[in-house]
């Protein structure tokens, strides 16, 4: 069982229709939207819910208000400002370090833990799914990656799949960190301008520090054929294999619209692009023989 990465240096550069234009062509795979402080595969994918589970990924602090003496320790103490004058602690400020809880002389602050999103179960028409939601100005994304990631994993095992199809998250935080840790092919979707070369510069130097076999794909090439020749020489240079080139087509938002794949809302030429993309990460992965085929 194997794991395909798909991410990009930043957002809306194309990798979630890819990511399920590729859940359509395989055949014995897993799903798992990674970006989960956007999360958008499921319009696509359009999942049935299974199973759905709240999210802890940080704490916050508690006061009891009847035994607080107002000694003020905790106000100084607390450097984001959380705690107010009538020792209520705003759980939007608050950073959860637990400064306030070691510090406080009379022990009556607590450190609860903090419900920052959900995550879920799914089936789709063409696999199992599982995907996550965090809260609006919740932190921790990275954990939650990790509990997608992990879970994708147990039924991949359980159902005896051979390949993890991961929707990344854009730029090289914790989140990309914690979605390419481990896996065993990323492929970065960029865009043919002079910001989308150096944020995919950024990202296949992340790729490249944790040794993943890392593949480019340039999306909507054609919207300026100088820059594409630029980044094929850049990834020449630097040793990344470039899968192909993907042309402008305004089907492509026209399927999303839909909640269509493109390869499966028209047979156009975008549609054998994105195909042959495919068919060349597992043909030049050394580490993905045998894993799938393209779908019928």
């Amino acid at each position: 069982m194997k794991q395909l990465v798909l991410i990009s240096g930043k957002g809306g550069t194309g990798k979630t229709m890819l990511t399920a234009s590729f859940a359509a062509l395989s055949k014995n795979a897993v799903f798992a939207d990674c970006d989960v402080d956007a999360a958008d595969l499921h319009i696509i994918l359009e999942p049935e819910v299974i199973e759905r589970h709240e999210f802890s990924g940080s704490k916050i602090a508690i006061i009891d208000p009847e035994k607080c003496n107002h000694c003020g320790a905790c106000i100084s103490a607390c450097r984001f400002d959380a705690i107010s004058k009538e020792f209520v602690v705003d759980p939007l400020s608050c950073e959860g370090c637990g400064v306030c809880f070691h510090i406080c002389p009379s022990k009556v602050i607590k450190m609860k833990e903090k419900v920052s999103g959900e995550w879920f179960i799914s089936k789709t028409k063409y696999g199992p799914f599982v995907h996550a939601k965090l809260g609006i100005a919740e932190e921790n994304s990275g954990k939650l990656v990790s509990v997608v990631r992990q879970n994708a994993k147990l039924i991949a095992e359980k159902e005896n799949r051979d390949l993890i199809i991961i929707d990344g998250p854009p730029g090289i935080g914790c989140p990309v960190i914690s979605s390419i840790t481990g896996a065993d092919i990323v492929l970065i979707v960029t865009e043919p301008t002079l910001s989308g070369m150096h944020d995919m510069a950024r990202v296949i130097e992340v790729a490249q520090h944790f040794k993943v076999n890392t593949f480019v794909v340039i999306n909507k090439y054609d919207l300026n054929i100088e820059m594409t020749e630029e980044i094929e020489k850049y990834c020449q240079k630097n040793g990344v294999h470039l899968v192909g080139r993907i042309m402008y087509d305004s089907k492509v938002p026209e399927a999303i619209v839909n909640k269509k794949t493109t390869v499966e809302y028209y047979d156009g030429e975008v549609a054998e692009q994105i195909k042959d993309v495919w068919e060349a990460i597992m043909m030049n992965s050394s580490h993905s023989q045998g894993i799938v085929e393209r779908g019928s």
